[in-house]
């Protein structure tokens, strides 16, 4: 029995070598559980393993339709069928794996090569492109022993593939990728400078921390200029160091990062009820509820304080009357008395402002906070002018002296509101920068 049930896999094999599918459904129609076999084993050799090596398309297309699980099936040495394929530059085939089932383009192999880091190393651009849009998350399997795809499209030498690569990075907004280390506590830049790969260098340097260092405490700039004389790597040094103490400050351990006092974004943060450092998936998903929750409250009292001055409690009066006198009114003023309309602009204002600066918190750093930030400005600035016209004619020269400083009052409250969220998150982003430590340790609004 057991002799026999070799001789069908046997087959079986001998049938996926010819690509001949009318035979497998023979055999399929001869032992309807012959492709059920490898799911009951963790590591063998299957079918579409044979196929993928030798190319046969078509069959390769069949089986993996019948049995799409096939396709995930490591082999002995730690292969799957998409490896085999692109081991063997069968291209067809690698395509139309990619059209059955696209995250096969991040499945683990032996030493965690993934299909996208065989292509990234072949350096074919336009498999890479197909590779990168059909399965847009692999953006979180690109590691494989700490080295990612863009490390082993420079440590190949193909350019190509590298600006493909640095091209998607941008576009999905992962430029924090380019600062990741391998095992050797090598960046991009560093492995660019190693094998003196300028070209590399010139696409990186105003996107990578350049000041990096690896396990041996060089930066790239040390790798490169030991190619140079000593006297120009000593200048050099010593110019780079009084611009990174003059410009930049000098570089940290995260261990330095940690130890020092938590900046103010950071405080603004915890008091918000969200995380500064990415920990687990599930911390993430918790503070994006928590930012959303606090997002959309905050807007409701914006809305509703803002609405509230445009249509303030009992109106406001249609016509002239006595214009001259103590009780008088203009047409469009509003019907309080000076005094309850000023306690009601205060009491609003307060809701109103401090709902603008929460706001102003948890949309700084996402795409096009700085257009939102000049939008809040404006909308500040609005609210001055929705009033200015329609507040109550004072009577007095205590009421004189108030509406006197209230030009003065709102744009000072506004400026107040919109400087220091923004100068705290341009120092909090550049002591961030000054950590010499994989970014993906840290977290950005937009993570939140």
């Amino acid at each position: 029995m057991a002799s026999q049930s070799v001789n069908i896999y046997e087959r079986l094999n001998m049938v996926a070598q010819d690509g001949d599918i009318e035979r497998l459904y023979e055999l399929i129609a001869e032992y309807p559980n012959i492709l059920d076999h490898f799911d009951n084993v963790s590591f063998c050799e299957t079918p579409l393993h044979v196929a993928a090596e030798k190319g046969k398309t078509h069959f390769a297309m069949e089986l993996m339709t019948l049995k799409p699980s096939l396709a995930l099936k490591l082999n002995v040495s730690g292969f799957s069928p998409m490896h085999f394929a692109l081991q063997n530059n069968h291209i067809r085939i690698v395509r139309g794996f990619l059209a059955i089932d696209s995250s096969l383009v991040s499945i683990k192999g032996r030493g965690r090569i993934t299909p996208l880091h065989y292509v990234a190393q072949l350096g074919n651009v336009e498999l890479l492109s197909e590779f990168l849009f059909a399965c847009p998350s692999s953006v979180e399997d690109l590691t494989i022993k700490c080295e990612t795809a863009v490390h082993i499209a420079v440590k190949s030498h193909q350019f190509m593939a590298f600006k493909v690569l640095l091209g998607w990075v941008r576009r999905v907004n992962r430029e924090e990728i380019l600062d990741w280390k391998d095992e050797d506590g090598n960046t991009v830049f560093h492995i660019a400078a190693s094998i003196n790969q300028t070209e590399v260098m010139k696409l990186l340097r105003s996107t990578v921390k350049v000041r990096a260092k690896n396990l041996d405490g060089k930066t790239a700039m040390d790798i490169l200029q030991t190619h140079k004389s000593p006297i120009f790597s000593i200048v050099s040094r010593i110019f780079r160091s009084a611009k990174e103490k003059l410009l930049f400050g000098p570089s940290m351990t995260l261990a330095g990062y940690l130890s020092r006092e938590p900046s103010t974004t950071e405080e603004l943060n915890k008091l918000l009820g969200l995380n500064s450092l990415s920990k687990t998936r599930h911390g993430s998903q918790e503070s994006n509820d928590f930012r959303n929750a606090i997002l959309v409250v905050a807007v409701l009292i914006v809305t509703a304080t803002y609405q509230a001055g445009l249509s303030p409690p009992g109106g406001y009066w249609q016509d002239d009357y006595a214009p001259d006198s103590d009780n008088g009114h203009t047409a469009g003023q509003m019907t309080m008395s000076f005094n309850l309309a000023l306690f009601f602009y205060i009491c609003n204002g307060i809701a109103f402002f401090s709902s603008l600066y929460v706001i102003m918190v948890l949309i700084i750093g996402l795409p096009m906070w700085m257009v939102l930030y000049g939008s809040i400005g404006a909308l500040g600035m609005a609210n001055y002018a929705s009033f200015s016209n329609t507040f109550p004619t004072s009577n007095g020269s205590f009421q004189d002296i108030a509406v006197s400083l209230v030009p003065f009052v709102y744009p000072v409250i506004t400026g107040f509101l919109l400087s220091p969220p923004f100068f705290a998150f341009i120092s909090h982003r550049r002591r961030q920068q000054q950590v010499d430590f994989p970014a993906r340790y840290f977290s950005s609004v937009q993570k939140l």
